[in-house]
């Protein structure tokens, strides 16, 4: 058995698509335990040890098995019928209700040959109609589903009456039959409504991530046509104007060109102060930002030492970038439950520290090509960058810059492989 593979799968789901596998293989075990346990009990003591019995009782359990794998076979369609991601199969309902019939048809038949005790047989007759049940209350509304119930236990009284059976033990059928479906109609329906509801949530957090983007596109639109809207304007007026001077031989013209070459170098100027405003990272709004942003995703996230106030502008842009990137690793990588960063300056160096508990298995090891970008932004400063598993199961984020020479370095703002507030965005999407 491949146990670390399905570690390392287990770990690759997120949180939703855990709960959602557990309430899947719960939902999937329901009639197996309650099949190996209402239907085989009554074998101990209830049923009566001779040939004719024991075989009638043997057939019902093999009857409640069969129904067990249909149950099963049938939990992934009608969980995505209730879901509304596809349509369930009506002729797959077929078999399910003819395994009914025939058990309906065992019990009546085991106990018109009084095989089994009054005890057992409402255990029995509790348990035909669990499996098909499981289905179907995912299928229909609530209170269709009760009337299929009250059609089942009219069904199964209506069989045990024709064997003869009556008094106490007949009249406790309908109460034990109807506890059976209302049973499964409290545990499997709300346990399908709460995964609807999370998926919603989550589709909704998926639109609210898209919207974030395409919102950060169009404001970055909306700067870049601000700045060049008007220059551009300009430039082509002036332009038409020194043709027509020139055409006409008058000296004007080169004043206009020259005036054209300014237009155009203040216009480039301002386009990369709009882009580096966009790629330069503010280490103190990055820590503050990642706390939030782990926290909000259930993650305790704990910032120690220093905010970066007092640290060059160059030193302290490229630790943002390696703050918001060991963020978004986190969220990415992993199911860490605790998140740790420390910033320690001293004369010599700035070192950070980012460490969580997560698989890993899955985290990244450095090739990745957001750390790859970081350690080109930190080589820049003569800084290095080191990223692995740690002690005592913890991955860590090391990013360390010397102070010596950062007061005249500079970060060039197009780095390989950096990630922008937009890239961060579509990332947790």
């Amino acid at each position: 058995m491949d146990v670390r593979g399905w570690r390392r799968r287990w770990q690759e789901r997120s949180k939703l698509e855990r709960i959602d596998l557990y309430s899947r293989v719960t939902i999937s075990s329901i009639p197996w335990l309650f099949t190996l346990s209402w239907q085989l009990a009554p074998f101990k003591s209830d049923i009566r040890h001779e040939p004719l019995p024991l075989v009638l009782g043997s057939l019902l359990l093999l009857v409640s098995l069969g129904q067990c794998l249909l149950s099963n076979r049938n939990v992934q369609s009608s969980y995505a019928h209730y879901l509304g991601i596809s349509v369930f199969p009506g002729r797959r309902m077929l078999a399910p209700m003819a395994l009914l019939l025939l058990g309906v048809g065992l019990l009546a038949t085991l106990a018109a040959v009084d095989g089994v005790a009054g005890a057992g047989l409402l255990l029995m007759s509790l348990n035909t109609p669990m499996a098909i049940v499981i289905t179907r209350v995912l299928l229909v509304p609530v209170r269709t589903f009760m009337i299929e119930s009250l059609f089942l236990t009219a069904l199964t009284t209506g069989a045990l009456a024709a064997a003869g059976v009556r008094g106490a033990t007949l009249a406790g059928v309908v109460p034990t039959t109807l506890f059976g479906c209302v049973l499964v109609l409290i545990s499997v329906r709300p346990s399908a409504w709460s995964l609807s509801v999370m998926w919603q949530a989550e589709e909704a957090r998926d639109i609210q991530a898209r919207l974030a983007v395409a919102e950060e596109r169009l404001r970055f639109g909306r700067d870049m046509h601000d700045v060049l809207g008007r220059n551009l304007a300009v430039i082509a007026l002036k332009s038409e104007l020194a043709v027509e001077l020139a055409q006409r031989g008058r000296p004007e013209a080169l004043d206009q060109m020259v005036e054209v070459q300014r237009i155009a170098r203040a216009s480039q100027q301002e386009v990369r102060d709009v882009v580096r405003g966009y790629r330069e990272a503010d280490l103190t709004t990055e820590l503050a930002g990642a706390q939030g942003v782990l926290r909000a995703a259930g993650i305790e996230c704990a910032v120690t030492g220093g905010d970066g106030t007092g640290l060059p502008g160059p030193v302290q842009s490229a630790l943002g970038w390696v703050v918001r990137e060991a963020a978004t690793n986190v969220l990415r990588h992993g199911d860490p439950g605790h998140c740790m960063i420390n910033l320690a300056v001293s004369a010599e160096a700035v070192v950070l520290n980012v460490e969580n508990d997560g698989a890993p298995d899955s985290a990244p090891q450095g090739a990745g090509s957001g750390l790859a970008g970081l350690r080109e932004r930190l080589g820049v400063l003569d800084g290095e960058l080191a990223a692995g598993p740690a002690e005592e199961g913890l991955f860590r984020l090391t990013a360390r810059i010397p102070l010596a020479r950062t007061e005249s370095a500079d970060v060039p703002y197009a780095a390989t492989g950096d990630l922008s507030r937009t890239a961060l965005l579509e990332e947790r999407r």
